[in-house]
């Protein structure tokens, strides 16, 4: 999984493409560990970037997705190592307040000796909550329950609450700190 990581981020970072890792990886490496099947990285190109990026991987063993046409449609794209069948989506970072603040809030880190940008414990929970909580996914409520009870006090929740509130996450917030008490 990190090696596929690793050749994306090089080719990120050559592209001068500003990245961080979300999902999965992020709420484990700030809550508790749990198989994941995926990378997630929330990208922010121009399209001459986006090009670079997408020819410094076009000599690699990797399936790429089409980088372009996620772009101009603010979605995601794959890249698939055909060799191990790991997967990394790569996701256009949204244009609205939330995310620009999110993007603009990660942390240096290293995951899996690959040095990254990650999302925030308190974006991660949030992230979580609009992404899973509407349609009711238990592994996204875990993760959410696992960063609430690891970050505990460390978490920001003046910035939690005003957030949650705005996306309209504010009452899957409070239920998951309800079964924590």
């Amino acid at each position: 999984m990190f090696a596929v990581l690793g050749v994306v981020v090089d080719a990120l970072d050559r592209a001068g493409i500003a990245h961080m890792v979300s999902g999965s990886v992020a709420s484990a490496r700030h809550g508790e560990a749990r198989a994941t099947q995926d990378i997630d990285i929330v990208i922010d190109p121009t399209s001459g970037q986006m090009m670079t990026f997408l020819s410094l991987l076009g000599s690699t063993d990797l399936y790429v997705g089409d980088g372009v046409a996620a772009l101009a449609n603010r979605s995601e794209f794959n890249i698939i190592d055909s060799t191990t069948g790991w997967k990394v989506d790569l996701m256009i970072r949204k244009d609205r307040p939330f995310s620009r603040v999110e993007f603009d809030r990660r942390l240096p880190a290293t995951v899996g000796g690959v040095a990254v940008c990650i999302v925030t414990p308190e974006d991660s929970i949030l992230s979580k909550l609009e992404w899973g909580g509407p349609s009711g996914s238990e592994r996204q409520m875990r993760d959410v329950r696992s960063l609430l009870t690891v970050q505990g006090d460390a978490l920001d929740r003046q910035y939690l609450y005003h957030w949650a509130r705005e996306l309209g996450v504010d009452e899957l917030l409070a239920a998951a700190e309800v079964e924590l008490r």
